[in-house]
């Protein structure tokens, strides 16, 4: 069979030839067919043509298509509520510069929506300019990450998929409750929250820790800590050696997984002769997949338990022989 073949950069145009080819970031030629629309699933196939174009941009580092994009009630009612959410924190920020869009511009990495204050505790209906509109807008974008969740579920287990994706998603939610939900409950106010904006943000990240003797003694936080770098790096690692053996078919990986070729050995000999062991094809994903979910699990254990069943972190950490006393 006769295809088009984008060859690397470095060896001319594309040419005929017999020959299977791979792409990679490389290729100078794209090769586009027919609108691809996935396997049939019944009712909605009916649905899937309508909006699928064609992007040269994106076709340079990944797939030209984009579309279908199915989002049925729950896509639809995530969008809707996080809609709002956003309308909200940017409508009182606006506000907070007397609605100077000069001001809002300069200003917006500062510009912050605070949850309500310690005098108001767990109220659920504090004063608007108060707190009130930051819990409002708390339910809207909590809503809105729940049921986009649930639909990365649904869409998962409607095409016969593992729900990986959804679990992920679910645990970075998990760190988000924590911050703003749980442990303000289990403090029992909501000025323990996390406030809406940029530096506001980061300025709490650092009193916070500051207020509880260092994050840096909490283990749960060295270990969200670790696995995030652990998982920069395995991606590093499983996206260079893929990248390096695509020449041989490397990133077809399902193929490598389920009958070894000689990307796949090449890759684990070059892994062998490194640091004497090599992930296969199959398990560097799971590595993958916990060290990243790991991340936000573990940091959100350590934030839940900061002030609530630790008050001072360095002590603990001294009185454990996890630190030297000043």
């Amino acid at each position: 069979m006769v295809e088009l073949v984008a060859q690397p950069s470095d060896l001319g145009l594309a040419r005929e030839s017999t020959v299977a080819g791979y792409q990679n970031i490389f290729n100078q030629v794209q090769v586009r067919g027919p609108v691809e629309l996935g396997v049939p699933l019944g009712n909605d196939q009916v649905f899937r043509g309508k909006y699928v174009w064609f992007s040269r941009l994106l076709g340079i580092i990944g797939n030209a298509q984009i579309g279908p994009i199915y989002l049925g009630f729950t896509g639809v009612a995530s969008l809707f509520c996080g809609f709002i959410a956003f309308e909200i924190i940017g409508l009182n920020m606006w506000a907070s510069v007397d609605w100077n869009p000069v001001q809002f511009v300069r200003q917006l990495p500062w510009l912050s929506l605070q949850p309500p204050g310690p005098e108001y505790g767990l109220q659920i209906f504090p004063p608007l300019e108060e707190g009130g509109w930051w819990l409002i807008t708390g339910f809207f974008l909590t809503t809105s990450l729940i049921l986009w969740c649930v639909r990365t579920y649904l869409r998962a287990r409607a095409l016969g998929l593992g729900t990986h994706v959804a679990w992920a998603f679910a645990s970075a939610i998990w760190l988000y409750l924590v911050l703003g939900f749980i442990r303000p409950i289990f403090m029992g106010s909501w000025s323990e929250a996390v406030p809406f904006g940029i530096f506001p943000h980061l300025d709490w990240v650092g009193s916070f820790s500051i207020r509880y003797g260092n994050l840096f003694y909490d283990p749960f936080h060295c270990l969200s800590i670790a696995f995030l770098y652990g998982s920069t790096l395995l991606f590093a690692m499983h996206g260079a050696t893929i990248l390096a053996v695509s020449r041989y078919g490397g990133e077809r990986e399902l193929e490598q997984i389920t009958d070894r070729g000689t990307a796949s050995e090449r890759a684990a000999l070059f892994w062998r002769w490194t640091m004497g062991f090599n992930a296969t094809m199959e398990s560097i994903h799971r590595w993958a997949w916990w060290f990243a979910v790991l991340t936000p699990l573990t940091g959100g254990i350590g934030i839940l338990i900061t002030g609530t069943l630790v008050t001072d972190w360095h002590a603990w950490a001294v009185a454990h022989h996890y630190a030297f006393s000043d």
